[in-house]
């Protein structure tokens, strides 16, 4: 046994206290559905602030609006109280009111100024305030001169000590401008002020409730401010600080009854408090909603908001600085927690709208809003990203990441763009880099193969593609290995939906020289690929499907920094069924959620109380238009030869090749890659049994309350009705109306143009929209048919054709493979390479019993 004698070591440093942002945000009900940073702007109100504005809502209907201000009047006397507690003043000195707006005008036409005289002001002055002084000049001839800023981008006390020295009638300053996360030195300017006597009227509508406002300290005469910033408060709500002194010898310009009291005929007197600022008409509900922010701030402790906010931002943008491209704009005496940036070459308001298409909620702040700092310091606008207290360091990194994704996607593409323009102008195909190798693709007829790059001398016999006489674009015929007519190609693609266009870009990514039919024009409604959107999810009834949607959900980010888009918005999903229903869904990430949950998750859809839902917060929504307009273009530039309105009428195996017969002659390939949707048994008369195709119906719907079917208010869906089906839909999205239809329709026979809707068909989805979607009561915008073609259990065919090794199929997807477009042409690329896949051995033919040669018909 050890004789060693303990050394006691120093007691542990007490830690310093901090917010419980787990619980902040699970009483924030907004944070359920987004990274929101907009604090500045609008924070997020508690459960309990909304919750006391309904409530005394729903007291005043019942007992009418004068009778519920009444009842109430005590709780409403206490916002006074809190708000005085918050500032360091007394509740005789506060007066509510519903904006900082209206604060300063009432608090400026109180202090009746007069033609000379002068009025300093910060070039932090918000755009309101600063529209006011400028309209007193014109109207009124005051002076009003522009304080200079320091090198920090704080006022310049040297400056306004040297203007004090002439007579001024005030001093205005923003504590926190709007348009960027500086911090001006309040107390410094009070001092100034009081001591040339001035009075000193104080901006604090960004500040107060993340940054200590002390009036006394501060040496404040007037304080403006608005409760839906960082009180988080709800909006038309503010309030409006004026000192005793200053008020005994200041009288409103506008009394009202709420202020004053007319007395006789010709006389009336001011009510003695601050509240002769007031006017009688308000709103009791937002002002008690306001009172709930206000303690939900003392409780926190304003000086532990601050420390958490600026550690966010401090952290905000110490990332910032890692990424690429971003240029931070905040002066260097930036301490608050707002954050703004830029991104090179790109208008603030498109980076916005790409970060609120992955679930971020920023805004976007121009000159017009801050003349006197944007505006001289050559900015015409910026971003703004602002936090809270239910912002995490999660949040934080979440934005950094996602800036520097969409960043590398913008570089991608641009370097794509630049690597195509050289190696086609050097005759190298795109995807191959100089001197190297190039994947191998069997040439019809040869026995042999052929790379698609620089090419050998042609052995005797052996056809292959003339050299150009000089280096120059690719072009469709220069392509060809063999092309005396043009009829000749290393891959011939049918289908030109989401698999067959993804299949054709990959494959001709990679060098190989393709050719991409389609029976139909292009921008055909015949198939399964049109329309505006569809979903993507990792909500899945098995485990084997997980790692394709892994794969599915990284094609889509290659496609996106393949093409320099956005083609994915993520918005969360439900997926509801009835309660005693068994489960059908789970995945990586999900949760199952009752309809009191749903409803908190999804306001704009209604489930009643017999229903249970899995929450899948990855779904997204694709932009499918966008998708395939991006994969012609990819394809087009790797030198896809498309053929719309180029049907196959039968193909076979000739040689080392396949021949295919089509309605405009006849051609040959090495491979032969069928993506045919609805017309797959068509073509592969093996499937023609086990596959059906069915006829789906999707309308899309207006509403009076739209903001209801959009993201975060409504993501993703489908509801399993019980004897109906499972209805499904995505939100408003891209200026369309909310989609919905039915997973299931009746045969419909894919030779046959597919008719319009029938009002039948339209009345039932209506019945059903009425039912899930209470805010979906505006027209129908957009009626649309599709076809699924379905296979035994709702499974896809992919891989090699049994008994033809140079035919491969993505086909019959059940209404579900449209998220795995992407991912399915790699595959196919893959596999047209001689690489294997057992990843997809689930959804082989061979797994849907197809295990011999395609049969007669096929190829005759």
């Amino acid at each position: 046994m050890s004789t060693d004698t303990a050394v006691p070591g120093p007691p542990p440093t007490p830690r310093s206290p901090t917010l419980d942002v787990t619980a902040l945000r699970a009483a924030t009900p907004g944070m359920r559905h987004a990274h929101h940073m907009n604090a500045a702007g609008a924070a997020l109100p508690s459960a309990a602030t909304l919750a006391a504005v309904t409530d005394h809502l729903h007291l005043e209907s019942l007992l009418g609006g004068y009778e519920a201000a009444e009842a109430l009047a005590d709780r409403t006397e206490r916002v006074y109280h809190s708000a005085a507690r918050l500032i360091g003043a007394e509740p005789q000195d506060i007066a509510l009111v519903d904006s900082a707006s209206t604060a300063w005008q009432r608090a400026l036409g109180a202090l009746r100024l007069k033609a000379g005289d002068r009025v300093l002001a910060s070039s932090s002055t918000y755009v309101s305030s600063a529209l006011h002084l400028l309209e007193m000049r014109d109207s009124h001839g005051i002076v009003l001169e522009v304080l200079p800023a320091d090198a920090s981008g704080q006022v310049d006390l040297g400056a306004l000590d040297t203007a004090l020295r002439e007579p001024a009638a005030l001093v205005t300053i923003a504590h926190v401008p709007t348009s960027s996360g500086l911090v001006e030195p309040v107390a410094a300017v009070g001092a100034l002020a009081a001591r040339a006597g001035v009075p000193l009227l104080l901006d604090a509508t960004q500040s107060l409730g993340q940054l200590p406002v002390d009036v006394q300290e501060m040496r404040c005469g007037i304080v403006v401010a608005t409760g839906r910033k960082f009180l988080r408060g709800p909006r038309g709500t503010g309030l409006l600080y004026v000192d005793p002194e200053l008020r005994a010898r200041t009288r409103p310009a506008a009394p009202d009854v709420r202020g004053a009291q007319w007395s006789s005929a010709y006389r009336y007197e001011v009510v003695p408090g601050a509240r002769r600022y007031e006017t009688w008409e308000s709103s009791h509900a937002l002002r008690l909603g306001l009172g709930t922010a206000l303690d939900e701030a003392l409780d926190l402790g304003v000086a532990l908001i601050r420390d958490h906010v600026t550690e966010l931002a401090e952290r905000l943008r110490a990332g910032l600085s890692g990424v690429p491209g971003i240029r931070q704009t905040d002066p260097t005496a930036a301490a608050s927690g707002i954050v703004t940036f830029l991104r090179e070459d790109e208008d603030p308001r498109q980076t916005v709208r790409d970060l609120r298409a992955t679930g971020f909620r920023l805004t976007t702040v121009p000159a017009s809003h801050g003349q006197w700092d944007l505006g001289r310091r050559g900015l015409e606008r910026v971003a703004r990203a602002s936090l809270h207290v239910y912002n995490s360091a999660d949040d934080v990194d979440a934005l950094v990441a996602a800036l520097t994704a969409r960043e590398r996607r913008r570089r991608g593409a641009r370097e794509a763009t630049s690597e195509t323009v050289s190696r086609t102008a050097s005759g190298l195909p795109s995807g191959v880099t100089p001197g190297s190798p190039a994947p191998a693709f069997a040439v019809p007829g040869s026995g042999t193969t052929t790379s698609t790059g620089p090419e050998p001398a042609s052995a005797p016999g052996t056809a292959t593609a003339p050299e150009p006489a000089s280096p120059g674009p690719r072009t469709a015929s220069s392509s060809r290995p063999t092309g005396s007519a043009g009829d000749r190609a290393d891959a011939i693609v049918v289908g030109a939906g989401i698999h067959g266009s993804s299949a054709a870009w990959q494959l001709a990514a990679r060098g190989a020289s393709v050719i991409h039919l389609d029976r139909f024009p292009a921008g055909h409604t015949e198939g399964s690929s049109h329309g505006r959107t569809r979903m993507i999810r990792r909500a899945y009834p098995a485990e084997i499907w997980d790692g394709l949607v892994d794969t599915a959900y990284n094609a889509w980010q290659e496609l996106e920094l393949a093409s320099g888009q956005r083609l994915v918005t993520t918005t969360g999903g439900l997926y509801a069924r009835a309660a005693e229903a068994p489960a059908t869904l789970r995945g990586p990430g999900c949760e199952n959620v009752d309809h009191a949950r749903a409803a908190e998750l999804f306001p704009g859809l209604r489930l009643c109380e017999g229903f249970s839902a899995v929450h899948d917060p990855a779904v997204g929504v694709i932009d499918a238009q966008a998708s395939l307009t991006a994969l012609a273009a990819l394809g087009r530039a790797h030198g896809v030869d498309r053929r719309d309105g180029c049907a196959v009428l039968r193909w076979r195996r000739d040689g080392e090749g396949v021949r295919v017969d089509t309605d405009q002659g006849v051609l040959h390939a090495g491979r032969l890659v069928v993506c045919a949707g609805p017309w797959t048994g068509e073509l592969l008369p093996a499937f023609a049994r086990p596959l059906s195709v069915v006829r789906i119906v999707n309308l899309h719907l207006g509403s009076s309350r739209r903001h209801l079917l959009e993201p975060p208010l409504l993501g993703a869906f489908s509801v399993d009705v019980p004897d109906v089906g499972l209805l499904y839909g995505i939100p408003a999205f891209g200026g369309a109306g909310v989609k919905i239809g039915l997973d299931h329709g009746p045969p419909e026979d894919p030779s046959v143009p597919a008719g319009p809707v029938t009002g039948a068909e339209r009345d039932r989805l209506l019945g059903l929209a009425s039912r899930f979607l209470p805010a979906a009561d505006g027209p129908v915008e957009e009626t649309i048919t599709c076809r699924y073609t379905m296979a035994p259990k709702n499974r896809f065919a992919v891989g090699r054709l049994p008994g033809e090794d140079r035919v491969l199929m993505a086909a019959a997807c059940s209404g579900h493979g449209f998220k795995f477009g992407p991912a399915l042409g790699a595959a196919l690329a893959d596999l047209a390479e001689g690489k294997e896949r057992p990843d997809l051995d689930f959804l082989s033919p061979a797994a849907m019993g197809i295990t011999d040669r395609p049969g007669p018909g096929a190829g005759a």
